[in-house]
C-alpha cells in the first residue's frame, strides 16, 4: 500500500477525521457538483465544506439539537447530505438515512421506530409526497428543507430552511469528545421481507472497516471519486463519502443515473462504487448495438475482448503468454480504448457489490480493460467484508477476507464472520439481534459460500434456497441471473417451493420485445403478447439454451408473462433494486397456480 497520511487513532470518530482533513488540505478539492441554474460543476474545498458544517452545527444548537438526538436524511447525493451529517456526527447526534424513492408506510415505520427528531429533507415537492404521513411529520421537533428558501403554504409548523442555518456564525468545527464505540448511525435495511430494521453501526464499526479496506486497494489524493449510488447505501457512504475523508480524494456527485454517461465523461472519475445492475445496462446496450453491426466488426470486437480477458489471466498468473496477444494492442486502441474513453478514461478500478456480477459481465468489462473488484458484504458489516484485489481478483468470487475480519463457513454452508465492522446489534430489536450473532459474537449472513484459495464464493442466499416436492434444494439466484442477460428478458423470479418442477416468472424488455415482433412479422398493436403460446414457446426454449450449462435441476418447465414491471413504487423491489420474492409470489399466485395446474 502506498497510501500516506493514514495515522490509524485509536480515538478517532467520523467527525475527527473529518476535522482532520481539514486542517491537513483546506484548500485542496473536496467535493465537485453540478450547478443547475449556470449549468457548469462547481467545486469545493474541505475548508469551505468545514465553514458550512460549523454553521449548520451553530443552527441545530440552536433549535436544541444536541448529543443523543437523532437526525434523519432523505436527500439525494450532494454536499449537502454530507454536511448536515458531519454537523450532526461533531456533536453526537445520530444519522438515519432514508432512500429518496422509499414508500411513505417505510419512511414513517423509520422516523416512529427511530425516534427521530429532526427531518431532512430535499424540498417541499418530495414532502408534499409524504402527506399522509403528516401526522408523524407534525410531531418531529423540526423539518429541515434543503432546496427551498420559504413554504408559505406548508400545512407544517415545524420547517426549517437549510439557507437560513447557513447564516449563523461559527468559528470552529466542533468535534465532540465521543468514544469511537458510540452509536454513530442507524441504517434500515432495505429488506426483501417485513419492515426495515435499524442496524446499529458506531463509529469503530465504520472507521474499521476504511482501515481494512484501505489495505485492500490504493486510493490517494489525486483520486477521483464519482458517487451515484445512494448514499443510503452503507457501501457508496463507506466507501464514496468516509472514505475520501480519510485518504483527501474528491468525490463528484453525479446528476442522476439518467445522466450518468454524460457525468462520466465530464467528471472522468478515478474510482467508482457500483451495482451489477449498472453494468448489466451497459453491456446489453453495448450488445443491442452490435447486434446490429457488420459480421465482422462483432468478430474484431469479441476478438478483442477475448484477447484483453487473457491478458488479464497472464497478469495475474493463471495463464500463459500466447502469440495472439500480439494482437492485442491494435484491437485494443478500435475497441477497449473507445469504451474506456465512454466512461472518462480515467477509471483505475470500480468496486462492484450489492448483488451478484455474473462471470460473463465480469469477463467482458474486464476484457475491455476495466478493472472491476467484486466484494461482498452487509450493511450489518459496515459493511464491507471480503474484496478483490487488484493483484489477486478472481472475478467469479466476492475476494478476500479483509485484514482484521475473520470469516468460517458454518452448518449450511452459511458464511460467519466476526470483527470490529459488525454492527452494535438491531435497534430496539433484541430478538433479531440474538438471531444473527451468536454468543460467541460470530454474524450469520444467511448467504452460502464456498472458501477456495482464501476466496469467497456465493453459491446462494439460505432462505431463498427452492426446496422441490422431491426434496431436491435449488439455488435460483445464478439461474435467474443468466436468464436476466438475454435482451428480451428484463426480470425474472423462478419459482416452484414444494412443486413438481421449477417455473418462472417473467417481466420482458420493450426494446426486446419490439425485436421479437419485427422478426416474427407481428403488426397487431393490440397484440396479447402475455398470453401468446409462441411467444412463451420461444421464452422457455430460449431459456433452456441460457441455462445449458447449469446442473441438472437447472431446467425451467413454465414460464408465465407478467405485464406490470416490478418496481420500488409497486413494492415488488426494495430501494436497492432487490426482488420481495414473498409479496411477488403473492401479487401473482393466480399465475404461478396456473403453471402448476397441467402436470404433463
Amino acid at each position: 500500500m502506498h497510501q500516506t497520511n493514514l495515522p490509524r487513532l485509536d480515538q478517532d470518530t467520523l467527525s475527527s477525521i473529518f476535522k482532520r482533513r481539514v486542517s491537513q488540505t483546506p484548500d485542496s478539492i473536496a467535493y465537485i457538483q453540478f450547478n443547475k441554474k449556470t449549468k457548469t460543476w462547481d467545486e469545493f474545498s474541505w475548508k469551505t465544506q468545514a465553514n458550512d458544517v460549523m454553521r449548520l452545527q451553530a443552527g441545530l444548537l440552536d433549535i436544541g439539537i444536541d448529543t443523543g438526538m437523532k437526525i434523519a436524511i432523505m436527500q439525494s447525493n450532494c454536499r449537502e447530505w454530507i454536511a448536515i451529517d458531519q454537523a450532526a456526527q461533531g456533536l453526537g447526534v445520530v444519522t438515519v438515512p432514508v432512500y429518496t424513492n422509499d414508500r411513505a408506510e417505510n419512511v414513517d415505520h423509520i422516523l416512529q421506530d427511530a425516534e427521530i427528531d429532526v427531518f431532512v429533507i430535499e424540498n417541499s415537492n418530495q414532502l408534499s409526497q409524504l402527506d399522509n404521513i403528516s401526522e408523524t411529520l407534525k410531531k418531529l421537533k423540526k423539518i429541515i428543507l434543503i432546496n427551498d428558501i420559504s413554504d408559505k403554504e406548508s400545512p407544517y409548523n415545524n420547517l426549517v430552511f437549510y439557507q437560513e442555518m447557513l447564516n449563523y456564525e461559527a468559528s470552529e468545527l466542533i468535534s465532540r469528545d465521543i468514544l469511537p464505540e458510540k452509536l454513530a448511525t442507524i441504517v434500515y435495511t432495505s429488506g426483501t421481507t417485513g419492515k426495515p430494521k435499524g442496524v446499529m453501526l458506531s463509529h469503530l464499526n465504520i472507521l474499521s472497516n476504511i482501515y481494512s479496506g484501505l489495505s485492500m486497494v490504493d486510493v490517494h489524493e489525486s483520486d477521483r471519486f464519482l458517487s451515484f449510488l445512494p448514499l443510503s447505501h452503507m457501501l457508496e457512504r463507506m466507501v464514496g463519502y468516509y472514505l475520501p475523508i480519510v485518504t483527501g480524494s474528491s468525490v463528484a456527485f453525479s446528476r442522476s443515473i439518467a445522466q450518468l454517461a454524460n457525468d462520466l465523461q465530464q467528471i472522468q472519475p478515478t474510482i467508482m462504487v457500483s451495482v451489477p445492475r449498472i453494468f448489466e445496462r451497459v453491456f446489453g446496450k453495448i450488445q443491442d448495438k452490435l447486434d446490429k453491426e457488420k459480421p465482422l466488426k462483432r468478430k474484431i470486437f469479441n476478438t478483442a475482448i477475448k484477447l484483453g480477458w487473457r491478458k488479464f489471466q497472464m497478469e495475474q498468473g493463471d495463464k500463459s503468454w500466447t502469440p495472439a496477444l500480439l494482437l492485442y494492442p491494435a484491437l485494443d486502441k478500435i475497441v477497449g480504448h473507445k469504451v474506456r474513453q465512454q466512461l472518462g478514461g480515467r477509471l483505475r478500478f470500480t468496486v462492484c457489490g450489492g448483488a451478484a456480477l455474473s462471470s460473463q459481465i465480469a469477463e467482458f468489462f474486464i476484457g475491455l480493460g476495466i478493472p472491476i473488484l467484486q466484494g461482498y458484504g452487509l450493511t450489518e458489516t459496515s459493511p464491507v467484508i471480503s474484496v478483490n484485489r487488484l493483484t489477486d481478483n478472481v472475478p467469479a468470487s466476492v475476494g478476500l477476507a479483509m485484514p482484521g475480519i475473520d470469516v468460517k463457513v458454518g452448518a449450511n454452508d452459511e458464511l460467519l464472520t466476526k470483527s470490529d465492522s459488525v454492527m452494535m446489534g438491531y435497534w430496539n430489536n433484541e430478538e433479531a439481534t440474538r438471531q444473527i450473532i451468536d454468543e460467541d459474537g460470530w454474524l450469520h449472513t444467511g448467504d452460502k459460500v464456498s472458501i477456495r484459495d482464501d476466496h469467497v464464493f456465493i453459491t446462494g442466499r439460505i432462505k431463498e434456497i427452492i426446496v422441490l416436492g422431491n426434496g431436491e434444494k435449488v439455488p435460483p439466484s445464478d439461474m435467474e441471473l443468466a436468464i436476466s442477460l438475454d435482451n428480451l428478458v428484463d426480470q425474472v423470479m423462478i419459482v416452484g417451493e414444494g412443486r413438481a418442477y421449477l417455473s418462472a416468472l417473467l417481466v420482458l424488455n420493450e426494446s426486446g420485445l419490439d425485436k421479437y415482433k419485427s422478426e416474427n412479422g407481428i403488426t397487431d398493436g393490440d397484440w396479447d403478447y402475455v398470453n401468446d403460446k409462441a411467444l412463451n414457446k420461444h421464452l422457455l426454449s430460449l431459456i433452456k439454451r441460457l441455462l445449458r450449462g447449469f446442473p441438472g435441476y437447472a431446467k425451467i418447465r413454465r414460464v408465465s408473462v407478467c405485464e406490470e414491471p416490478w418496481s420500488i413504487e409497486n413494492g415488488m423491489l426494495t430501494p436497492t433494486l432487490k426482488m420481495k420474492r414473498a409479496i411477488i409470489e403473492n401479487n401473482y399466485s393466480n399465475s404461478i397456480n396456473k403453471m402448476y395446474d397441467d402436470l404433463a
